[in-house]
Protein backbone atom coordinates (compact mmCIF):
# COMPACT_ATOMS: atom_id res chain seq x y z
CA UNK A 1 0.00 0.00 0.00
CA UNK A 2 1.07 3.57 -0.68
CA UNK A 3 2.56 5.72 2.06
CA UNK A 4 0.60 8.84 3.15
CA UNK A 5 2.84 11.25 1.22
CA UNK A 6 2.47 9.23 -1.97
CA UNK A 7 -1.27 9.10 -1.48
CA UNK A 8 -1.31 12.86 -0.99
CA UNK A 9 0.60 13.44 -4.21
CA UNK A 10 -1.79 11.10 -6.02
CA UNK A 11 -4.80 12.93 -4.69
CA UNK A 12 -3.36 16.32 -5.59
CA UNK A 13 -2.57 15.13 -9.09
CA UNK A 14 -6.09 13.84 -9.50
CA UNK A 15 -7.41 17.22 -8.44
CA UNK A 16 -5.30 19.03 -11.00
CA UNK A 17 -6.94 16.95 -13.71
CA UNK A 18 -10.38 18.09 -12.62
CA UNK A 19 -12.04 21.42 -13.36
CA UNK A 20 -10.98 24.05 -10.85
CA UNK A 21 -13.51 25.09 -8.26
CA UNK A 22 -14.51 28.72 -8.73
CA UNK A 23 -12.55 30.79 -6.24
CA UNK A 24 -15.50 33.13 -5.85
CA UNK A 25 -17.89 30.37 -4.76
CA UNK A 26 -21.07 28.99 4.18
CA UNK A 27 -7.55 18.66 20.31
CA UNK A 28 -8.19 15.41 18.84
CA UNK A 29 -7.45 12.23 20.70
CA UNK A 30 -4.37 10.11 20.21
CA UNK A 31 -5.39 7.46 17.73
CA UNK A 32 -3.17 5.40 15.45
CA UNK A 33 -0.07 6.54 13.66
CA UNK A 34 -2.03 8.65 11.22
CA UNK A 35 -1.23 6.90 7.92
CA UNK A 36 -4.91 6.50 7.06
CA UNK A 37 -4.33 3.01 5.69
CA UNK A 38 -6.88 0.26 5.29
CA UNK A 39 -5.52 -1.76 8.22
CA UNK A 40 -7.45 0.25 10.79
CA UNK A 41 -5.22 3.26 11.48
CA UNK A 42 -7.04 6.52 12.04
CA UNK A 43 -6.93 9.34 9.50
CA UNK A 44 -5.57 12.49 11.13
CA UNK A 45 -7.68 15.52 10.19
CA UNK A 46 -7.00 19.11 11.23
CA UNK A 47 -10.15 21.23 11.08
CA UNK A 48 -10.22 25.01 11.56
CA UNK A 49 -13.74 26.31 12.17
CA UNK A 50 -14.06 30.07 11.78
CA UNK A 51 -16.03 30.57 14.99
CA UNK A 52 -19.47 30.32 16.57
CA UNK A 53 -21.12 33.50 15.34
CA UNK A 54 -24.55 32.03 14.65
CA UNK A 55 -26.95 29.16 15.15
CA UNK A 56 -25.94 27.91 11.71
CA UNK A 57 -22.28 27.73 12.66
CA UNK A 58 -23.08 25.89 15.89
CA UNK A 59 -25.12 23.30 13.96
CA UNK A 60 -22.33 22.92 11.41
CA UNK A 61 -19.74 22.38 14.13
CA UNK A 62 -21.94 19.78 15.82
CA UNK A 63 -22.35 17.94 12.51
CA UNK A 64 -18.60 17.93 11.88
CA UNK A 65 -17.74 16.70 15.37
CA UNK A 66 -20.47 14.05 15.33
CA UNK A 67 -19.19 12.65 12.02
CA UNK A 68 -15.41 12.98 12.20
CA UNK A 69 -15.00 10.47 15.02
CA UNK A 70 -12.76 7.55 15.87
CA UNK A 71 -15.71 5.26 15.20
CA UNK A 72 -15.67 6.60 11.63
CA UNK A 73 -11.91 6.20 11.35
CA UNK A 74 -10.95 9.82 12.04
CA UNK A 75 -8.58 11.36 14.60
CA UNK A 76 -9.89 14.96 14.60
CA UNK A 77 -8.03 18.02 15.84
CA UNK A 78 -10.61 20.82 15.94
CA UNK A 79 -9.72 24.50 16.40
CA UNK A 80 -12.23 27.35 16.85
CA UNK A 81 -10.74 30.52 15.32
CA UNK A 82 -13.17 32.85 17.13
CA UNK A 83 -13.80 34.75 13.88
CA UNK A 84 -10.18 35.89 13.60
CA UNK A 85 -8.18 35.14 10.47
CA UNK A 86 -4.88 35.24 12.36
CA UNK A 87 -6.15 32.41 14.58
CA UNK A 88 -7.05 30.34 11.54
CA UNK A 89 -3.69 30.90 9.90
CA UNK A 90 -1.91 29.82 13.08
CA UNK A 91 -4.08 26.68 13.26
CA UNK A 92 -3.35 25.81 9.63
CA UNK A 93 0.39 26.16 10.23
CA UNK A 94 0.09 23.99 13.32
CA UNK A 95 -1.66 21.34 11.22
CA UNK A 96 1.25 21.39 8.78
CA UNK A 97 3.74 21.06 11.64
CA UNK A 98 1.73 18.09 12.97
CA UNK A 99 1.82 16.50 9.48
CA UNK A 100 -1.92 15.95 9.28
CA UNK A 101 -3.26 13.60 6.62
CA UNK A 102 -5.97 16.09 5.58
CA UNK A 103 -6.63 19.76 6.44
CA UNK A 104 -10.14 21.23 6.29
CA UNK A 105 -11.18 24.77 7.10
CA UNK A 106 -13.99 27.28 6.74
CA UNK A 107 -12.35 30.66 6.03
CA UNK A 108 -13.60 33.68 7.96
CA UNK A 109 -12.98 35.95 4.93
CA UNK A 110 -12.00 35.31 1.31
CA UNK A 111 -8.61 37.03 0.99
CA UNK A 112 -5.26 36.90 2.79
CA UNK A 113 -4.57 33.17 2.49
CA UNK A 114 -1.88 33.02 -0.20
CA UNK A 115 1.15 32.52 2.05
CA UNK A 116 -0.30 29.82 4.28
CA UNK A 117 -1.99 28.01 1.39
CA UNK A 118 1.36 27.89 -0.42
CA UNK A 119 2.94 26.44 2.72
CA UNK A 120 0.27 23.75 2.90
CA UNK A 121 0.63 22.97 -0.80
CA UNK A 122 4.40 22.63 -0.39
CA UNK A 123 3.82 20.18 2.47
CA UNK A 124 1.76 17.92 0.23
CA UNK A 125 -1.22 17.86 2.59
CA UNK A 126 -4.56 17.95 0.74
CA UNK A 127 -7.02 20.70 1.68
CA UNK A 128 -10.82 20.59 1.82
CA UNK A 129 -12.45 24.00 1.74
CA UNK A 130 -15.65 23.90 3.81
CA UNK A 131 -18.71 26.14 3.45
CA UNK A 132 -16.97 29.37 2.45
CA UNK A 133 -14.69 30.29 -0.44
CA UNK A 134 -11.24 31.85 -0.84
CA UNK A 135 -9.76 34.26 -3.35
CA UNK A 136 -6.14 33.19 -3.86
CA UNK A 137 -3.39 33.34 -6.46
CA UNK A 138 -2.04 29.94 -5.35
CA UNK A 139 -2.66 27.42 -8.11
CA UNK A 140 -4.54 24.29 -7.03
CA UNK A 141 -4.61 25.66 -3.49
CA UNK A 142 -7.24 23.19 -2.35
CA UNK A 143 -8.39 19.80 -3.52
CA UNK A 144 -12.15 20.23 -3.22
CA UNK A 145 -14.90 22.42 -1.79
CA UNK A 146 -18.02 21.29 0.04
CA UNK A 147 -20.90 23.59 0.91
CA UNK A 148 -23.93 25.46 -0.33
CA UNK A 149 -24.03 27.72 -3.39
CA UNK A 150 -24.28 31.16 -1.78
CA UNK A 151 -25.15 32.86 -5.05
CA UNK A 152 -28.12 30.56 -5.58
CA UNK A 153 -29.29 31.41 -2.06
CA UNK A 154 -29.20 35.14 -2.83
CA UNK A 155 -31.01 34.50 -6.10
CA UNK A 156 -33.75 32.48 -4.38
CA UNK A 157 -34.31 35.31 -1.91
CA UNK A 158 -34.36 37.92 -4.67
CA UNK A 159 -36.78 35.98 -6.84
CA UNK A 160 -39.22 35.59 -3.95
CA UNK A 161 -39.13 39.31 -3.19
CA UNK A 162 -39.53 40.17 -6.88
CA UNK A 163 -42.58 37.92 -7.16
CA UNK A 164 -44.26 38.95 -3.92
CA UNK A 165 -43.10 42.53 -3.21
CA UNK A 166 -41.68 43.96 -6.47
CA UNK A 167 -41.96 47.57 -5.18
CA UNK A 168 -40.36 46.86 -1.80
CA UNK A 169 -38.08 49.46 -0.23
CA UNK A 170 -35.28 47.20 0.97
CA UNK A 171 -32.65 47.44 3.66
CA UNK A 172 -29.95 44.76 3.37
CA UNK A 173 -28.33 43.33 6.49
CA UNK A 174 -25.01 41.95 5.30
CA UNK A 175 -22.80 39.33 6.87
CA UNK A 176 -19.11 39.64 7.72
CA UNK A 177 -17.64 41.95 5.08
CA UNK A 178 -15.30 40.17 2.70
CA UNK A 179 -16.64 36.71 3.52
CA UNK A 180 -17.84 34.42 0.73
CA UNK A 181 -21.49 34.41 1.88
CA UNK A 182 -21.58 38.21 2.14
CA UNK A 183 -20.07 38.70 -1.30
CA UNK A 184 -22.16 36.13 -3.15
CA UNK A 185 -25.48 36.75 -1.41
CA UNK A 186 -25.18 40.50 -1.90
CA UNK A 187 -24.22 40.17 -5.56
CA UNK A 188 -26.88 37.67 -6.58
CA UNK A 189 -29.73 39.24 -4.59
CA UNK A 190 -28.67 42.62 -5.99
CA UNK A 191 -28.76 41.30 -9.55
CA UNK A 192 -32.52 40.95 -9.09
CA UNK A 193 -33.55 43.61 -6.56
CA UNK A 194 -30.63 46.04 -6.59
CA UNK A 195 -32.72 49.03 -7.72
CA UNK A 196 -34.96 48.61 -4.68
CA UNK A 197 -32.20 48.62 -2.05
CA UNK A 198 -32.23 51.81 0.03
CA UNK A 199 -29.19 50.97 2.12
CA UNK A 200 -26.88 48.26 3.40
CA UNK A 201 -24.94 47.62 6.60
CA UNK A 202 -23.05 44.71 8.11
CA UNK A 203 -24.36 42.89 11.15
CA UNK A 204 -21.36 40.51 11.09
CA UNK A 205 -23.71 37.51 11.10
CA UNK A 206 -24.59 38.08 14.79
CA UNK A 207 -27.92 38.84 16.42
CA UNK A 208 -26.58 41.71 18.53
CA UNK A 209 -24.92 43.51 15.62
CA UNK A 210 -27.93 42.86 13.42
CA UNK A 211 -30.11 44.61 15.98
CA UNK A 212 -27.74 47.59 16.16
CA UNK A 213 -27.61 47.92 12.36
CA UNK A 214 -31.39 47.70 12.14
CA UNK A 215 -31.87 50.39 14.77
CA UNK A 216 -29.74 52.76 12.71
CA UNK A 217 -31.54 51.79 9.49
CA UNK A 218 -34.95 52.58 10.95
CA UNK A 219 -33.73 56.09 11.68
CA UNK A 220 -31.98 56.58 8.34
CA UNK A 221 -34.57 54.94 6.09
CA UNK A 222 -38.01 55.53 7.66
CA UNK A 223 -39.77 54.31 4.50
CA UNK A 224 -38.12 50.88 4.38
CA UNK A 225 -40.65 48.07 4.34
CA UNK A 226 -38.54 44.96 3.73
CA UNK A 227 -35.33 43.61 5.25
CA UNK A 228 -33.10 41.13 3.45
CA UNK A 229 -30.80 39.57 6.04
CA UNK A 230 -27.83 37.39 5.08
CA UNK A 231 -28.62 35.06 7.97
CA UNK A 232 -31.33 34.23 10.51
CA UNK A 233 -29.46 35.57 13.53
CA UNK A 234 -29.19 39.09 12.13
CA UNK A 235 -32.83 38.85 11.09
CA UNK A 236 -33.79 37.99 14.66
CA UNK A 237 -31.84 41.02 15.84
CA UNK A 238 -33.78 43.08 13.31
CA UNK A 239 -37.05 41.76 14.79
CA UNK A 240 -36.04 43.10 18.21
CA UNK A 241 -35.21 46.52 16.76
CA UNK A 242 -38.44 46.68 14.73
CA UNK A 243 -40.58 45.76 17.73
CA UNK A 244 -38.76 48.28 19.92
CA UNK A 245 -39.61 50.94 17.32
CA UNK A 246 -43.32 50.13 17.65
CA UNK A 247 -43.62 48.34 14.31
CA UNK A 248 -44.75 44.80 13.56
CA UNK A 249 -42.13 42.53 11.96
CA UNK A 250 -43.57 40.42 9.18
CA UNK A 251 -46.35 42.95 8.58
CA UNK A 252 -45.15 46.56 8.70
CA UNK A 253 -41.69 45.41 7.66
CA UNK A 254 -41.30 42.12 5.81
CA UNK A 255 -38.21 40.04 6.62
CA UNK A 256 -36.39 37.64 4.28
CA UNK A 257 -33.42 35.68 5.64
CA UNK A 258 -31.02 32.87 4.82
CA UNK A 259 -30.07 29.84 6.96
CA UNK A 260 -33.26 28.09 8.19
CA UNK A 261 -32.02 27.24 11.66
CA UNK A 262 -34.76 26.38 14.15
CA UNK A 263 -34.98 29.89 15.65
CA UNK A 264 -35.36 31.37 12.19
CA UNK A 265 -38.07 28.95 11.17
CA UNK A 266 -39.84 29.54 14.48
CA UNK A 267 -39.94 33.24 13.60
CA UNK A 268 -41.50 32.19 10.28
CA UNK A 269 -44.19 30.16 12.05
CA UNK A 270 -44.79 33.11 14.40
CA UNK A 271 -45.28 35.43 11.41
CA UNK A 272 -42.22 37.59 12.16
CA UNK A 273 -40.25 36.32 9.17
CA UNK A 274 -41.85 36.06 5.73
CA UNK A 275 -39.46 33.88 3.75
CA UNK A 276 -36.35 31.86 4.65
CA UNK A 277 -33.84 30.30 2.26
CA UNK A 278 -32.11 27.23 3.63
CA UNK A 279 -28.34 26.95 4.00
CA UNK A 280 -27.95 23.38 5.20
CA UNK A 281 -25.17 23.04 7.83
CA UNK A 282 -25.52 19.29 8.36
CA UNK A 283 -23.03 17.72 5.97
CA UNK A 284 -20.49 16.13 8.29
CA UNK A 285 -21.23 12.71 6.84
CA UNK A 286 -20.38 13.95 3.35
CA UNK A 287 -17.17 15.48 4.71
CA UNK A 288 -16.12 12.11 6.15
CA UNK A 289 -16.72 10.48 2.79
CA UNK A 290 -14.50 13.07 1.10
CA UNK A 291 -11.69 12.58 3.65
CA UNK A 292 -11.71 8.82 3.19
CA UNK A 293 -11.80 9.09 -0.59
CA UNK A 294 -8.80 11.45 -0.56
CA UNK A 295 -6.69 9.16 1.61
CA UNK A 296 -7.67 6.16 -0.55
CA UNK A 297 -6.39 8.01 -3.62
CA UNK A 298 -9.80 8.07 -5.29
CA UNK A 299 -10.78 10.69 -7.84
CA UNK A 300 -12.32 13.63 -5.99
CA UNK A 301 -15.02 15.97 -7.35
CA UNK A 302 -13.93 19.59 -7.47
CA UNK A 303 -17.21 20.64 -5.88
CA UNK A 304 -19.75 18.98 -3.59
CA UNK A 305 -22.83 21.20 -3.47
CA UNK A 306 -25.11 20.82 -0.45
CA UNK A 307 -28.71 21.06 -1.62
CA UNK A 308 -30.81 23.80 0.01
CA UNK A 309 -34.55 24.42 0.13
CA UNK A 310 -36.74 27.36 1.11
CA UNK A 311 -39.68 28.04 3.42
CA UNK A 312 -42.56 30.50 3.63
CA UNK A 313 -45.20 31.09 6.29
CA UNK A 314 -47.02 27.89 5.33
CA UNK A 315 -44.47 25.93 7.38
CA UNK A 316 -46.00 24.17 10.40
CA UNK A 317 -44.86 23.94 13.99
CA UNK A 318 -44.49 20.18 13.54
CA UNK A 319 -42.02 20.73 10.70
CA UNK A 320 -39.97 23.15 12.80
CA UNK A 321 -39.90 20.80 15.78
CA UNK A 322 -38.67 17.96 13.56
CA UNK A 323 -35.66 19.89 12.25
CA UNK A 324 -32.19 18.62 13.14
CA UNK A 325 -30.87 22.15 13.69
Amino acid sequence: MQTPKIMRRTAMAAAAALAMVSLAACGGSDGGDGDGSADGDLIRVGYSQLGAESGWRTANTESVKASLTEENGIDLTFVDAQQKQENQIKALRDFVAQDMDVIAFSPVIETGWDEVLQEIKDSGIPVILVDRSVDTTVEDAYLTHIGSDMCIEGTMAGEWVQENYPDAKIFELQGTMGSGPQIDRQRCFGDIMGDNILGQASGNFTRAEGKTAMEAALQTYPDLDLVFSHNDDMGLGAVEAIEAAGKVPGEDIKIVTIDAVRDGLQALVDGKFNFVVECNPVFGDQLVDLVKAIVAGDEIPAETVVIDGSFDQSITQEEVDARLY
